[in-house]
């Protein structure tokens, strides 16, 4: 990774984060859906199933969420970089490039 471009650093570190992300809803969903097997009334066990559904949409969007910001933001990185290193050769090419001259009329 020492080598690597900084826009492959921040797709892969994005992606560890929404395993992370990912990771840690499904197992707040696996407590909520364990509360709600020991829920005494049936109310209380559907709220706590809804609970449990939605923690994990939530981590779901949260966890794209993050993955569009990064994608962005790498893609940004890379495009700089690109504008960056054609910047020389352009202000060479239009040095090259000289302005015509006038022709007087005689």
């Amino acid at each position: 990774m020492a080598n690597a471009d900084l826009d492959v650093v921040i797709r892969q570190l994005a992606k560890q984060q929404n395993k992370d992300i990912m990771a840690a809803a499904k197992s707040r969903r696996e407590q909520l859906i364990g509360l709600a097997a020991k829920a005494k009334d049936s109310e209380t066990k559907q709220r706590y199933k809804q609970i449990a559904e939605n923690t994990l949409l939530q981590g779901a969007a949260a966890a794209k969420r993050l993955q569009i910001a990064a994608d962005n933001a790498a893609d940004s990185y890379a495009r700089s970089m690109r504008n960056a290193a054609e910047a020389p050769v352009k202000k060479a090419a239009k040095k090259a490039v000289k302005k015509p001259t006038k022709k007087t009329k005689a």
